[in-house]
């Protein structure tokens, strides 16, 4: 399209919507002015020249703001009228537009900040009061040496499923099954965080456990009833580590984890009541754990005492 290139005042305006000669060839002036082109879209110009396109409009509070539609020529004057009615019936209908716009462009943003490292180190935050150290060590081990160096760096909402059954079974031919079920199950919970909390609406891990290789269940080592008496006489007579003696004896009269045995204080037990005091937090519950002590674990507690001192 062709027009006349001579320069035009804003007083030399004879008519609107205004002519696209008139928008090439607006001077600019010493101050920032805007100049109708009709239904509250205005057409701006700055004093270094620049030209653009903004829409007055009532926000959903009944106050009038402006939203840009973008910088002239790049955006026509067709162009800027289209969009300017498409912004008037969202704002009719109760939008508020800039705020809207501010909101996407925060979405995009926040869709290339929010990696999946990120979003795991939250869940792992969140894991953290309810877990013993030995259990979110190895959660976080196990994101850190099997996810993180493929899809740390990630945005999580755009990891597909494929991808992700492609990584977890390369675990799997590695044979590592046990830490490959932790691995899964963890991830399907940090995207679960992400869901409930409105990131993502679907997680790309459901379903997955199904076409992947289990650990297959196995009884734990154990000693049979039979060969139980032999078991505690080879402990009481052996001669090394009198402490080691004892603890298994302890482990075998009181049955609880090797952990809860191994980290236990002095102060948890009440050796005249007979009752060990395992705290809450150890036991990871809301209550303490009572542990009875009999004779012979009384007994034993004393000798390994005197050990220690």
């Amino acid at each position: 399209m062709w027009w006349n290139t001579s320069k035009m005042k804003r007083s030399q305006i004879k008519r609107r919507p205004l002519s696209d000669s008139t928008l090439a060839n607006l001077e600019s002036e010493e101050k920032e002015y805007r100049e109708q082109d009709g239904a509250n879209l205005y057409f701006r110009v700055k004093p270094n020249g620049n030209k653009s396109w903004v829409l007055r409009y009532k926000t959903p509070a009944g106050k009038w703001s402006w939203a840009g539609l973008g910088s002239y020529p790049a955006v026509t004057a067709a162009m800027a009228r289209k969009k300017a009615g498409q912004l008037r019936e969202r704002a009719y209908a109760g939008e508020h537009i800039t705020e809207a716009a501010r909101s996407r462009r925060q979405a995009l943003l926040d869709a290339e900040t929010d990696t999946f490292e990120k979003l795991a180190n939250e869940w792992l935050a969140s894991r953290r009061s309810s877990w013993t150290d030995g259990t979110y060590q190895r959660a976080k081990g196990g994101l850190e040496l099997h996810i993180f160096p493929t899809v740390g760096d990630r945005p999580f909402s755009t990891i597909h499923p494929m991808e992700w059954m492609t990584l977890l079974r390369a675990m799997e031919k590695k044979g590592i099954l046990e830490r490959l079920g932790n691995v899964r199950r963890h991830c399907k919970e940090i995207y679960d965080l992400a869901r409930v909390t409105g990131r993502i609406t679907h997680n790309p891990i459901d379903g997955l456990n199904r076409f992947l290789r289990t650990r297959a269940n196995e009884n734990f080592a154990h000693v049979a009833h039979q060969d139980l008496p032999n078991l505690i006489a080879a402990v009481r007579s052996y001669p090394h580590a009198h402490d080691v003696r004892l603890g298994l004896m302890l482990l075998m009269l009181t049955s609880v984890r090797p952990s809860e045995l191994r980290e236990a204080r002095w102060d948890e037990f009440d050796l005249a009541d007979a009752l060990w005091t395992i705290p809450a937090e150890r036991m990871k519950k809301r209550r303490d754990h009572l542990v009875p002590l009999s004779r012979q674990a009384v007994s034993a507690l004393m000798v390994l005492n005197c050990i220690q001192i």
